[in-house]
């Protein structure tokens, strides 16, 4: 059983990714690596016409409402880089994507350290409106 607690955005982002166009597949997404289980927020898939294949991700959703906005990023980044590892070990079928509000990517991103990240690839973002719960952003795209 489960005990991980959702995250306050979760609903939020299923809904604004099924605006997309995205199904929901896996809510957690389960990661096995040797004796350990990890969960990611959400899998879900979406029919790509011009490839007639299913673009598979994975999304870790952060709501950044703690006291330290960097120690967040700090433990984002960790956690998405561990199941980014986990992923390209079991299987290269799925993308890894950060999702976050677009006042957390204004205030972090588009600031000299959240730049940095994305310049040097190390993060995926999905951004969110979470007023009006669309999709605003995929970075990369």
């Amino acid at each position: 059983m489960i005990n991980a607690r959702l995250d306050t955005y979760h609903h939020t982002v299923k809904r604004a990714l099924d605006k997309d166009g995205w199904t929901i597949t896996h809510d957690p997404f389960l990661l096995r690596i040797g004796r350990k289980k990890l969960y990611a927020d959400l899998g879900a898939s979406c029919l790509v016409s011009a490839e007639k294949k299913h673009k598979k991700i994975v999304v870790e959703i952060k709501s950044f409402m703690g006291p330290s906005e960097m120690r967040e990023l700090e433990q984002a980044v960790g956690q998405y880089v561990v199941y980014q590892q986990v992923i390209e070990k079991k299987t290269q079928d799925y993308t890894v994507y950060l999702a976050i509000t677009s006042k957390t990517y204004d205030s972090i991103f588009t600031d000299e350290l959240g730049l940095l990240l994305l310049k040097n690839q190390i993060i995926r973002l999905v951004v969110f409106d979470a007023e009006k719960e669309v999709i605003t952003q995929w970075i990369p795209d």
